[in-house]
C-alpha cells in the first residue's frame, strides 16, 4: 500500500508519493494532483495554446540527481516576472514538485518541465483579449531524458545549414524569455531538411548567427570559444560550457558572429540541457577539420559528463 504525505506548495496542500514509482512513462503535475503523463492535457481554448502565450524551463536529471535545479528555477521565475506571470506555488513548493514529478517515475535520466501558460480568460463572452483577464495555469511534468542528437549524429557530428528564414526578431519576442514560438525555427528545420542536413542555426535580422532549435551554438575560432553575445536565450547549459572552458584555462568570448565566421570556423558545437554539448561536423555541406568532432568539442564533451559522474551542481533526489 502507498503511504501519503502532505508537501506544502506555497498556497495549497498536494500528495506527494512514498514507495514504488507509480508513473514509470512520465509524471505530470496539474490541477493540484499527480497524474500519469499521458492523462496530461491543456484547454484548447487557454492562451498557451490559440497564442503561445507561455514560458517554461526544463531542467535534466542524470543519475539520480538534478543538474543545476536552482539555476533553471533561476530563469523561470525570472520569465515569469518579464512575461507578466505568477503562479499559485512559490519557488520551494516548485523545486518540491518537480522532485516528487521524477520520485514518481523512477526514472534516474529525465527531462523535467515547468511551465505557465495565459490560461483562460476569467469570461469568454464578451471577447475580450485582455490579457490582464486571464488566470495563468501552472504545469509540470517528467519524462525520460531527451536526446536533440540522435547516438550516431553524437559520434560522428550534426550536418547543419545556416537557415534562410531570420530568427523572429529580439525586440519582438524577447528570447530571454523561455517560449515556444517556434515558427521561424521550424520553418528553418524543413530548409534543413529539404537541403539534406539534419539541424538549422539561424541568424538574426541583422545577420548575425543566432541559435538553433533548442540549442545555442558555440565556433572554435583560433583555439578561442565564441558564441553569441545577445538575442539568444541565455542557455544554463551555455553558461556550463563557459565555466568549463574557464576551469581548463581556454580564452572565450561573447561576439557577435558572422555567417562567414561560423563558415570558417575550426569547430562548431551545440549546447542544450537536451543532450549537453554536442558536435557539428558539416555546415552549409562543407566539411570542418576531418570531419570528425574536433578536439575542443570532445574535450568539453567529455568533460561536460564526467563533471556530471562528479556530482558538479547536482542536487541528488531521494526516491523513496
Amino acid at each position: 500500500m502507498t503511504i501519503s504525505k502532505s508537501v506544502h506548495t506555497g498556497s495549497a496542500s498536494v500528495e506527494a508519493a512514498e514507495g514504488p514509482a507509480t508513473h514509470a512513462d512520465g509524471a505530470v503535475f496539474m490541477d493540484g494532483e499527480y497524474l500519469p503523463i499521458a492523462e496530461a492535457k491543456v484547454s484548447i481554448l487557454d492562451y498557451g495554446f490559440t497564442r503561445s502565450d507561455t514560458t517554461y524551463d526544463v531542467v535534466h536529471v542524470w543519475n539520480g540527481s538534478f543538474f543545476r535545479l536552482e539555476d533553471h528555477l533561476d530563469r523561470f521565475f525570472r520569465s515569469l516576472g518579464k512575461a507578466q506571470m505568477s503562479l499559485p506555488h512559490d519557488r520551494d513548493a516548485v523545486r518540491e514538485i518537480l522532485i516528487e514529478c521524477v520520485r514518481r517515475t523512477g526514472l534516474r535520466d529525465a527531462y523535467v518541465a515547468m511551465l505557465c501558460t495565459r490560461g483562460l480568460p476569467v469570461t469568454r463572452r464578451d471577447g475580450s483579449r485582455d490579457p490582464r483577464h486571464a488566470i495563468n495555469r501552472f504545469y509540470a511534468y517528467a519524462i525520460p531524458f531527451i536526446w536533440i542528437a540522435t547516438p550516431e549524429q553524437r559520434e560522428r557530428g550534426m550536418h547543419m545549414v545556416i537557415s534562410g528564414v531570420p530568427r523572429t526578431a529580439a525586440a519582438s519576442v524577447d528570447p530571454t524569455i523561455k517560449n515556444y514560438n517556434w515558427r521561424d525555427m521550424v520553418g528553418g528545420l524543413f530548409e534543413a531538411f529539404d537541403r539534406g542536413a539534419e539541424t538549422v542555426v539561424m541568424l538574426d535580422p541583422e545577420g548575425h548567427v543566432n541559435e538553433g532549435p533548442g540549442f545555442n551554438v558555440f565556433a572554435v575560432i583560433d583555439d578561442e570559444v565564441v558564441t553569441p553575445e545577445s538575442g539568444v536565450l541565455e542557455g544554463i547549459t551555455r553558461m556550463s560550457v563557459m565555466d568549463l572552458c574557464q576551469e581548463i584555462e581556454v580564452p572565450t568570448r561573447f561576439a557577435k558572429i558572422s555567417a562567414d565566421e561560423l563558415l570558417e570556423a575550426d569547430e562548431i558545437f551545440i549546447a542544450s540541457t537536451a543532450g549537453g554539448v554536442m558536435p557539428v561536423t558539416r555546415i552549409n555541406g562543407r566539411i570542418l577539420g576531418t570531419g570528425a568532432p574536433g578536439p575542443m568539442t570532445r574535450r568539453l564533451t567529455d568533460l561536460y559528463w564526467a563533471k556530471h559522474d562528479q556530482g558538479w551542481h547536482a542536487t541528488p533526489i531521494d526516491y523513496g
